[in-house]
C-alpha cells in the first residue's frame, strides 16, 4: 500500500472529487483534485475551535452539520467569511500535519462525498506537504523530541532560576497542564489550533517551565532556546502559501 500522501497526490493529479478516509484516523475531502477540508481524530476541527471560542452556538453548528450547509454559519452575521476561512485553514493544516505521514490503515476513496462545510477554501496537495515539512523543522528547532506532543504535561512547581515572560496561550497552557491532559487534548479544550499549542508547549519545555507526566522523558533543553530562529519563508505566488505565511506571522505574535 503506497503512503497516504502518495495516494493523495495521485488523486490530485486525477482531479478527483470525493473523500479519502483513513479508517478512524481522519478524512480528506477533495474537489477537482484540490483539498477542501481535512479532519483528524487527533486535532481540533472547525467545530471545536468555533464552539470553544463562543463564536457560534452549539445549536447553530449542529443545524449546519445536519443540513450540510456551511453557509448557514454566516447568515446571522456573528461570523464573517474571513473568520470561517481562517478557522478552516487552521483545522486543515493541523490535520495535515498528522495525516500525511499516516501509515497502517487502508484508505478508502468515496467519489462525490463532500464535507458539510462545502468549499470555504482550496488547498493544493503539494503546498500542504511543504508546509507540514516546514512545521516539523520548526518544532524540532525549538525542542527536538516529539514526546511532548502526545504525552500529558504538567507545570513545574517553581521557576528554574530565571524570569519568564509568558504570552496568553502559554499562560493558558500552564494553568491547564494538570499532568493528565495531552497538548492535543488541551488544544481541543481551549479551542486553539493544535500546531500553536505544540509550539507553545515545546517553548515551555525548552524554558524548563513544563514537564512531561512520564518521568522517563527528557525535561531539560539540549540547546539554548535563544539560539532558535524561525526558517526564512520562501516566496511563492500561490494564495495558500500567502495565507500560511500570514498565519505563521500571527503565531509568532501569540
Amino acid at each position: 500500500m503506497p503512503p497516504f500522501d502518495t495516494l493523495l497526490a495521485g488523486l490530485a493529479r486525477e482531479r478527483a472529487s470525493g473523500s479519502l478516509r483513513l479508517g478512524r484516523t481522519g478524512t480528506v475531502f477533495l474537489a477537482d483534485g484540490r483539498v477542501t477540508y481535512m479532519e483528524s481524530a487527533q486535532t481540533p476541527g472547525v467545530e471545536d475551535i468555533l464552539a470553544a471560542r463562543g463564536r457560534v452556538t452549539v445549536a447553530a453548528l449542529r443545524r449546519a452539520q445536519k443540513e450540510g450547509d456551511g453557509q448557514a454559519l454566516l447568515e446571522d452575521g456573528a461570523l464573517s467569511r474571513g473568520e470561517l476561512q481562517f478557522c478552516v485553514l487552521s483545522a486543515v493544516l493541523d490535520a495535515a500535519y498528522f495525516l500525511l505521514p499516516a501509515k497502517g490503515a487502508r484508505p478508502k476513496f468515496r467519489p462525490g462525498e463532500r464535507h458539510w462545510l462545502d468549499t470555504q477554501w482550496y488547498f493544493e496537495v503539494a503546498g500542504l506537504v511543504r508546509e507540514c515539512a516546514r512545521r516539523r523543522t520548526r518544532l524540532a528547532a525549538i525542542w527536538p523530541s516529539a514526546d511532548f506532543d502526545t504525552t500529558p504535561v504538567t507545570a513545574v512547581r517553581r521557576l528554574p532560576g530565571h524570569r519568564a515572560v509568558l504570552g496568553e496561550l502559554e499562560w493558558q497552557l500552564l494553568v491547564n497542564a494538570d499532568g493528565q491532559t495531552t497538548p492535543l487534548e488541551l488544544a481541543r479544550r481551549i479551542g486553539c489550533p493544535a500546531y500553536s499549542v505544540l509550539l507553545a508547549v515545546r517553548r515551555l519545555a525548552a524554558a524548563g517551565l513544563i514537564t512531561a507526566a512520564d518521568p522517563t522523558l527528557p525535561t531539560r533543553p539540549v540547546r539554548d532556546p535563544a539560539e532558535d530562529r524561525p526558517p526564512v519563508p520562501q516566496a511563492d505566488p500561490t494564495d495558500l502559501d500567502v495565507l500560511i505565511r500570514l498565519k505563521k506571522a500571527l503565531e509568532e505574535l501569540s
